[in-house]
């Protein structure tokens, strides 16, 4: 049994910001990726996700309600060229990542080591969270996956914590890291480490999970990936408030 149920995680919790979920489904066939954003400015709310070629974008809903593209345009979800790895942020640390690895190869430490280029975000009191992971594919139908956060030091923004976690997967489990413990002013960090979570079989069911029990005000936008392991079509569901 998983040490927490994703359903009351997200239920009962107005406010955890933007939130990663990774790990393999329960029958054990496929990685799975959720990835959601929040909002309770109306900048922040103002986005949907859009898929493109390669990737994943936030962009205005309604560009004339755009008042400040900073840390809220970004390319949450990047692949590398091969198809043998995925990233996911809840910022544009997904570039420095992919960057890294497409201009020094992969060599199992490129995520740790793009990652000491980066702080938390520059939103003073909040200083959010930098949240990332990253999915590794291997020929052998498996796969091994890693998280990070980046956060101040209690809210010292003079001080940047980097904290890494390596998992291998099992059937039906996940790991969830989101920015915030919960709603506030300012907004607490996240603490701890990434809260083990059960998962389903399919995309579907994750999305539903995630989105019937994100905060009806404040949810924004979902992105779910399944990726079946046998290297058949991965099933992706985009979500957006904003139609």
């Amino acid at each position: 049994m998983a040490m927490y149920d994703l359903k009351t995680l997200l239920s009962e919790n107005t406010y955890p910001g933007r939130g990663i979920v990774i790990g393999k489904s329960a029958d054990g066939k496929s990685a799975m990726i959720a990835y959601f954003i929040m909002g309770r400015s109306v900048n922040s709310r103002n986005r949907i996700f859009e898929r493109f070629d390669g990737g994943m974008r936030t962009k205005a809903f309604d560009e004339s309600k755009l008042s400040d593209p900073h840390l809220i345009i970004y390319n949450p979800y990047l692949t590398t060229k091969g198809g043998n790895i995925d990233i996911i942020t809840n910022g544009d640390q997904t570039d420095t990542i992919y960057n890294y690895i497409n201009e020094n190869g992969e060599d199992g430490c490129a995520f740790v080591k793009a990652l000491h280029t980066r702080e938390f975000e520059d939103d003073e009191p909040n200083y959010t969270p930098r949240i990332s992971g990253i999915i590794h594919y291997a020929p052998e139908n498996t796969f091994h996956y890693e998280l990070s956060i980046l956060k101040s030091a209690n809210g010292d923004g003079s001080v940047c914590n980097r904290y890494f976690y390596s998992y291998t997967p099992r059937d039906g489990f996940g790991h969830f890291i989101h920015t915030y413990k919960c709603d506030g002013n300012p907004i607490p960090s996240f603490f701890g480490e990434p809260e083990e979570v059960a998962l389903p079989n399919t995309a579907k069911e994750l999305a539903d999970i995630c989105w019937e029990n994100l905060n009806e005000d404040n949810k924004v936008s979902l992105f779910v990936r399944q990726i079946p392991l046998d290297g058949s079509e991965p099933t992706e569901i985009i979500i957006n408030k904003n139609k």
